[in-house]
């Protein structure tokens, strides 16, 4: 009788897991979606990238004069203008790195 019982288990057991999984089915069908999605995560980037723009923007604008041209012309002797290297100018920007090398 117990071999029985114990043979018997095992198919209501599949059948209750069965049932249970298309009930989860289709209440999770029901449910609204998650809020979270692709779309809405590219629109928080957006929305971030947005928002440090404006911090950087707003900080320029308090601090701007300190980052401003000296008036008057250099000397012709000095011609550190961006980095303090001599190679640098106004209309170029410092050389790029070198290619690192394979050892």
């Amino acid at each position: 009788m117990d071999d029985l019982l114990l043979t018997l288990t095992v198919p209501a057991v599949v059948f209750a897991s069965g049932v249970y999984a298309v009930c989860d089915c289709r209440r999770q069908r029901r449910q609204a979606p998650p809020p979270y999605t692709r779309r809405a995560a590219r629109l928080a980037a957006r929305d971030v990238l947005a928002r440090a723009e404006a911090v950087v923007d707003s900080a320029y604008a308090g601090l701007g004069r300190l980052y401003a041209d000296p008036a008057g012309p250099r000397p012709a002797g000095s011609a550190t203008a961006v980095s303090g290297r001599p190679d640098a100018s106004r209309d170029r920007g410092p050389s790029r790195p070198a290619p690192a090398r394979k050892r």
